[in-house]
C-alpha cells in the first residue's frame, strides 16, 4: 500500500514543479480551457436531453405503473449523466494532451532534465506529425478500453445496492489508472515504449497508478480544477514514468514526498 502515498506524491510534487516555473504553468492552460469548453457543451447537451434519450431507448417501460416508471427512468438517466462524466474525465485527459502536445512534451522534458543526474531528457527523435499520429492512436485504443469498462460498470449499476456503493468506487480506481496511462504516456513515448508495454509497467505497480490518478480523477469531477491541474499532472507524471522504469532521479523533486523518487 506504500505505493498509494508514493502515487500521491507524485501528484504534489509535479504541482509545485510548476508552481516554480510560471510561465510554463500559464501556457499549460490553455489547452485544458478548451477542451472544458467542448466538454462542457457535451454535458449540457446530455443535461437537458438524456431523459428523452433514456425514454426513447426504453419503450418496454411506457405501461409501467407509477411511480415505477420515474424511478426506473430517473435512475438509469442519472446513471447515463455518471457515465458521460466517467468518460469526460477520461477523454478530458486525452483530448488536452492531444491539443496541447507541443507543450506538454516541453514541459515532460524540463521536468527530466531537472531530476536527472546528468541534467539530459530522452528524445523520441520522431517529427511532430509523427508524434502526435502516435498519439491520437494510442487514445483511441485506451477509450476504447475505458468505454468497455464504461458498459460494464453501466450494467453492474443495475444490480441492487452493490451498483450504488461498490461500482462507483470501482469506476473511480478504473479512471485513475486509464488517467495514469494517458497522463505517463507523454514521457514513456518519448522513450519509445509502446502502448501494451506501458500498461504492462502500470499493471505491475497498479497500486502506484491508482495513487496518482484516482484522487486526480476525483478533483477533475471539478471543471476548473481540472484545468489547473493539468500542466502539473504532466510534470508529476514524468516522475512516475521514471519511476516505473527504475530510473535514477535527483534535484528538489525528489527531496520531498518520498525520500528518493528510484526505487
Amino acid at each position: 500500500m506504500r505505493d498509494l502515498g508514493v502515487g500521491f506524491g507524485y501528484l504534489v510534487k509535479g504541482q509545485r514543479w510548476v508552481a516554480r516555473h510560471g510561465r510554463q504553468f500559464g501556457l499549460g492552460l490553455l489547452p485544458g480551457l478548451i477542451t472544458l469548453v467542448l466538454w462542457a457543451a457535451a454535458l449540457v447537451v446530455l443535461a437537458v436531453w438524456g431523459e428523452d434519450a433514456v425514454t426513447w431507448a426504453t419503450p418496454f417501460a411506457d405501461d409501467w405503473t407509477s411511480p415505477w416508471q420515474g424511478l426506473f427512468r430517473g435512475f438509469l438517466t442519472a446513471v447515463l449523466f455518471a457515465l458521460g462524466l466517467l468518460l469526460a474525465v477520461l477523454t478530458f485527459t486525452a483530448l488536452t494532451l492531444l491539443i496541447g502536445q507541443p507543450f506538454y512534451d516541453s514541459l515532460s522534458q524540463q521536468v527530466d532534465e531537472d531530476v536527472s543526474p546528468d541534467g539530459t531528457a530522452p528524445e523520441s527523435g520522431l517529427p511532430l506529425w509523427r508524434e502526435l499520429w502516435i498519439s491520437t492512436r494510442d487514445s483511441l485504443r485506451i477509450l476504447v478500453r475505458a468505454l468497455l469498462w464504461g458498459v460494464l460498470l453501466f450494467a453492474a449499476g443495475f444490480l441492487p445496492l452493490v451498483g450504488q456503493t461498490v461500482v462507483p468506487v470501482i469506476g473511480f480506481f478504473v479512471t485513475g489508472f486509464f488517467l495514469t496511462e494517458e497522463l505517463t504516456s507523454i514521457a514513456l513515448q518519448r522513450r519509445g515504449v509502446e502502448l501494451r508495454a506501458r500498461l504492462a509497467l502500470l499493471r505491475s505497480r497498479k497500486t502506484l497508478a491508482w495513487g496518482f490518478g484516482t484522487p486526480l480523477g476525483l478533483a477533475f469531477l471539478l471543471p476548473f480544477v481540472a484545468v489547473f491541474l493539468m500542466p502539473g499532472a504532466v510534470a508529476g507524471a514524468t516522475l512516475l514514468a521514471r519511476d516505473l522504469l527504475g530510473e535514477e532521479s535527483t534535484g528538489r523533486l525528489s527531496d520531498d514526498a518520498n525520500e528518493t523518487v528510484a526505487p
